[in-house]
């Protein structure tokens, strides 16, 4: 346990740091899953696309007194000093040593959690598509917040963080302190897959936006070894600021065209 944190902050401090999950660039149809022909509207200024990873979601929590916590996307693994770490999906083991080099990045008497996708391994039954080793593992950061408020926000009540969560209250760091960050800690981030882009160029329909899968990611580019399989996830479209965020997985545009009769 880190001398910062007491055991009464843990679940707290859980709930304030975990990640949100990310709405489909089309609407999902509550009846049957599939995509409605409703697009997110990107507004009309410049769009970032990155590879979506398929891995486990995990956090590296970075404390004012130097020292860090490590978690999943639901539960807290590990605290610096614990003899004995959790080794749910092998988060702590691979990802310990890296959050031992970023102890030295300035927080200015914030927490900062960076958000990376472990992969590979035995992560998932997509492991084989980035790796052919059941011991390889990769990592790569997809996002950074801060929480200035957290000396406060640890006293709240669950449902009080969980609605300030879920209400986007998170402050998540923008495309230019994102990379800034990445240098600082030695973190690859997650593929860039295009210069920044107008909104007005994405694909509205379903149709065109799975062809744009095709054409912009037609295999993963976060290969651990030749051997691997290579089928990507999909794609994830963000403004530079963050404030619009949105995915686009393979599966749900073969799953919605193969529905209609138009899978190619």
């Amino acid at each position: 346990m880190t001398a910062l944190i007491t055991e009464r902050d843990l679940r707290a401090l859980n709930s304030l740091t975990k990640y949100p999950s990310i709405p489909t660039y089309h609407a999902l149809d509550p009846k049957n899953g599939g995509l409605l022909e409703a697009p997110t509207d990107f507004g009309d200024g410049t769009v970032i696309a990155t590879e979506k990873v398929d891995g486990t979601n995990s956090r590296i929590i970075l404390l004012p007194d130097g020292t860090f916590l490590l978690g999943s996307r639901e539960e807290l693994l590990y605290a610096q000093g614990d003899l004995i770490g959790n080794p749910a999906l092998g988060i702590v083991e691979q990802l310990k040593p890296v959050a031992k080099t970023m102890t030295a990045v300035e927080n200015f008497n914030l927490i900062i959690v960076a958000y990376l996708e472990l992969y590979g391994g035995k992560i998932g039954g997509q492991a084989k598509q980035y790796t052919s080793d059941p011991a390889a593992f990769g990592w790569r950061l997809f996002d950074v917040a801060t929480f200035p408020q957290w000396p406060a926000q640890l006293e709240w009540q669950s449902q009080q963080i969980a609605s300030w969560r879920d209400g986007g209250g998170q402050s998540f760091v923008g495309e230019d302190e994102l990379a800034k960050f990445a240098v600082e800690a030695g973190l690859p981030v997650a593929p860039r897959l295009l210069d920044e882009f107008y909104a007005d160029a994405l694909p509205r329909s379903v149709g065109d936006m799975h062809s744009m899968l095709v054409d912009v990611l037609p295999e993963t580019r976060v290969w651990l070894d030749d051997k691997a399989g290579g089928r990507p996830e999909g794609i994830v479209f963000r403004t530079p600021d963050r404030k619009v965020i949105a995915k686009a997985r393979y599966q749900d545009y073969e799953r919605t065209l193969k529905r209609r009769g138009g899978a190619r």
